[in-house]
């Protein structure tokens, strides 16, 4: 199965959890390290003041070569990956993937230890 999992750069689970679904025979898309080899995106990559950035800014630098590099590598896994998993913790990045994977994809799965009633939205099978 190839999964794509959807989480955050500060989870300290994700590591493992890419190399537990790996051992167990999955295709597994990392976002932070890419299949291509190239490092993983982060905003400050793009500008390290990018946390004081205003909304035009922000719209601006969607299409920084580096943005769309990686938006490019996370669709193409989100198109062609069976399922999502949503790693939690995680922010909005990581929700709106797996909200992409509700509407388009097959099935979900969210690892939580939050109780949260939107989550009800999607036919997700919560696992711990």
């Amino acid at each position: 199965m190839h999964i794509y999992v959807a989480s955050s750069w500060r989870n300290t689970y994700f590591p493992d959890v890419v190399t537990a679904l790996r051992n167990a025979g999955h295709e597994v898309y990392d976002f932070r390290n890419p299949p291509t080899g190239d490092p993983g995106f982060h905003w400050t990559d793009v500008d390290a003041n990018c946390a004081a950035w205003t909304p035009a800014q922000y719209q601006a630098n969607l299409t920084h070569p580096l943005a769309e590099r990686q938006f490019k590598y996370d669709i193409e896994a989100m198109e062609t990956y069976d399922v999502c998993v949503l790693l939690l913790p995680c922010g909005r990045s990581a929700h709106a993937d797996a909200g992409w994977f509700a509407n388009f994809a097959p099935g979900n799965a969210v690892t939580t230890s939050t109780r949260q009633m939107m989550r009800k939205l999607n036919q997700y099978r919560i696992v711990k």
